[in-house]
This record gives structure tokens, sequence and C-alpha cells, in this order.
């Protein structure tokens, strides 16, 4: 059996006395005293992080006191649990206040800051972001305001190490969301556009190398799980049948009745241009920011019926799910707040959710892996996405069109699966 640790007490600690070698006092879960020949006390912490033994310094007895040192602990064990090691940390946190400080005294002595990062990100930001999409620029905007520029935005750009860096992405990545995770996957995200960031600034001579690309692998991968998504067929008519009895705005019923049966990304559905949809032809063109590809929705009746109705309330603007008079594309929380307030958390249906929904049940009624693959817009990976560029058009206008009429048979309260006929 394991040797039982009894924890310190401050009297132990108090009345500890040197020896003639130095000695532990361990208090458990990896902190401990260190008691030197000199009748020094130091409160030390033993770890492991990456199948690595390391140790971390609290300071000296009493000015830490026995309560403090086990915060410490606590804290530093909070950060190995969100894949932080304590150490990296602190070598982040001492590195930053040395570059803060230096920008400080600059500040001081009235010393310009000769291309600092605030003002190259926001070069930047006119240059290649603004011209993306309006959630691309207001979550880079978020990152910038939020999480890069309190921290970074007078130091100089040139002068910036990686540790400062990963001190800001580590504040994004022990963050949580609305379901109590963290967000892993923002923090990395945010890594890679501060590597185009540093790479423009290159470009631009106000940087040498991409400290960004250091930070590789210093993160907690993000594991990438599926979106929730209804393969009930039941479920998936009563959600319909729902969708039609909701009293929110107009467009908004719109994009719940549509999102389903064309079931592309939700960005670039909420994307989407008049200009781009040809009623006659009963299509839908669009490039694809994600893959890069165009893309072809074959549009059915079903789908044809709702953007006629739709038609006299946003037709006049640019974005068919569009406020103002259709002069801005619906917002990204619309689609899911709206299932919220029907009933459908983000665990049981997520607005991309309606992807996996299609492919599931289109492949249960017989569809070609191919065709669904392909309405998907997935990118074919290797040598067969270099040579395979048949787009399955046809295939793809009947699947639209049974998958429209199966989710017209499920809302009628149907459950038996249509098998492909043709």
């Amino acid at each position: 059996m394991p040797k039982k640790i009894i924890p310190l007490t401050d009297i132990k600690a108090k009345s500890a006395a040197a020896k003639d070698a130095p000695y532990k006092l361990t208090d458990g879960g990896g902190l401990y005293l260190m008691v030197g020949k000199d009748a020094s006390k130091l409160w030390r912490m033993d770890y492991r992080f990456n199948e690595k033994r390391l140790t971390l310094s609290f300071g000296k007895y009493p000015d830490v006191s026995l309560a403090a040192a086990r915060a410490k602990r606590a804290e530093a064990k909070e950060q190995i649990a969100s894949g932080i090691d304590p150490s990296d940390l602190r070598r982040s946190e001492r590195a930053q206040a040395s570059q803060q400080k230096e920008a400080a005294k600059r500040d001081a002595e009235g010393l310009p800051v000769i291309d600092s990062f605030e003002a190259v990100a926001w070069e930047w930001f006119e240059a290649k972001i603004k011209p993306l999409s309006e959630s691309h620029r207001s979550r880079t905007t978020a990152y910038l305001k939020n999480d890069l520029i309190p921290y970074l935005g007078k130091l100089p750009m040139a002068e910036i190490k990686a540790p400062v860096l990963l001190e800001c992405l580590r504040r994004i990545a022990v963050r949580k969301n609305n379901q109590g995770k963290t967000i892993t996957e923002t923090a990395n995200r945010v890594r890679e556009q501060m590597g185009q960031l540093w790479r423009f600034a290159i470009a631009t001579g106000r940087a040498e190398r991409d400290i960004a690309a250091d930070l590789r692998g210093a993160l907690e991968a993000h594991v990438q799980k599926n979106f929730s998504h209804i393969t009930d067929p039941k479920l998936l008519g009563q959600l319909m049948r729902d969708v039609d009895g909701y009293g929110g705005a107009p467009v908004t019923v719109a994009a719940l009745r549509l999102l389903p049966l064309v079931f592309v990304r939700p960005g670039e559905f909420r994307a989407a241009r008049w200009q781009d949809i040809d009623l006659e032809a009963k299509e839908w063109r669009y490039f694809s920011p994600k893959t890069k590809i165009d893309h072809i929705v074959p549009l059915s009746e079903q789908v044809l019926t709702q953007l006629r109705a739709l038609q006299p309330l946003t037709g006049m603007g640019e974005y068919v799910f569009g406020v103002r008079s259709g002069q801005r594309p619906l917002s990204e929380g619309t689609i899911n707040q709206a299932l919220k307030a029907l009933g459908y958390s983000s665990d049981i249906i997520h607005p991309h959710g309606f992807r996996h929904t299609a492919a599931t049940m289109l492949a249960e009624m017989g569809w070609d892996e191919n065709t669904i693959d392909r309405q998907l817009s997935h990118v074919v990976q290797g040598v067969k996405g270099v040579y395979q560029k048949a787009k399955y058009i046809e295939d793809r206008r009947k699947m639209m069109q049974a998958w429209a009429n199966y989710v017209d048979q499920l809302k009628r309260g149907a459950t038996i699966i249509p098998l492909r006929t043709a």
C-alpha cells in the first residue's frame, strides 16, 4: 500500500530545525517544504507534465504561509489539468512583464513605439481581414480588442517573443464556453491568425520571423467532435412541425425551414446572396470560402416555394436571409436562439448538425456516398481529389428533391425511410 502522507501544520513548519543535510516536509499533492542546512525554508512542488518531472518554487516560509502555498498548489494543478505547464506559464508571464515594463519606460520618456503590435495588427486587418465575411471580421476584431491588444498593443512588433504571445493564447484556452468547456479550438485558431499577422509583418518589414510558428504544439490540441444532430426520423418530423408553428420573424422562420433542406454550412447559408440564386435554373451557385471551390446546390420545389415567398421581404437587398430589408446577413446566433426557443438545445441539434442528419438519412435511403459528399461540398483528399472532377449534378438534383419530399413526409408523420428508386 502507498505510504499515507500526513498534511503539514503551521506548528510543524514553524518548528522545523536545520539538520546536517537538507530535508523535505511533505504536505501531499507534490507540495513540500524544503528545509536547508542553514534553516531556510522554501516551498516546492514536484509535478509531471508531458512525462517530464518538474519542480515549481512558491517562495519562502513564513513569507508564504502554509495556506498560501496550498492555494498556489491548487492553481498549478488546475493549470496542469487544462494542459498548461505552470513553469512555462511563469516564463511567459515574466517575459511579458519585462516587455511591458520596457514599453512603459519608452512611453514615460516620450519615445515613440515604432511599428507597435496594435498599429501593425490594424493595418493587417484592413488589408487581409476586412474583405472577408462579416462574421470573420467580427471574430477577429474581438480577438484583437479583448485578447491581444491589451497585452501586446504597445510592444514593438519586431521585439515580441514567442512566450509572450503564448501567454495571450493560454488566456483564451482556459476560458470556458457556454457548456463549461475550455475553448482550445479558439486558441489554436487565433494562433493560426497570428501566423498570418506575423507573415504580413515580415512582408512589410516590421518583423524578421514568424514567432507563431514556434508555438505549434504548445497548446492543447483541439479534438474535433461531431456537431449534435438528429438521426431519429420522428424527431426530425416533430422539429419541422414545430418550425411551422414558430412565431418568430419571417426571415428566421424561412431560415429554419430551408437549412435542413439544403444542409450547407451555416456560415455559407446565412451569407446566401440573391445574385447567386437562379430560380429558373433551380440552382444556387456560390464560392465556398471553406473549401475554396465553387459549389452548386440544386433547389427542390419546396425550397423554391420558400424562396419565392421570401423574395418580397429581402429581394431588394443583397442577402437572402437578411435583416434591414436584406442589407445585412442574419447573425450567427439567430438560428441557434430560435432552435432553443423551440425547445431544441445545442445538445440536441446544432445548425451545422443538419449536414450530419441529411448525410446519415440519405445514406440509409440508398444514395451513393460520392453523390452525398459532393452535395456536402467535401474536399476529396489525395490523388482522387486531383483527378475526380465529376459533380454528379443530375443525381444530386434527384437526391435533393427526394430529400425535400422525405422531410415533407416526416412532417406529416411518416416513419418509414423510402429507398432510392432511380
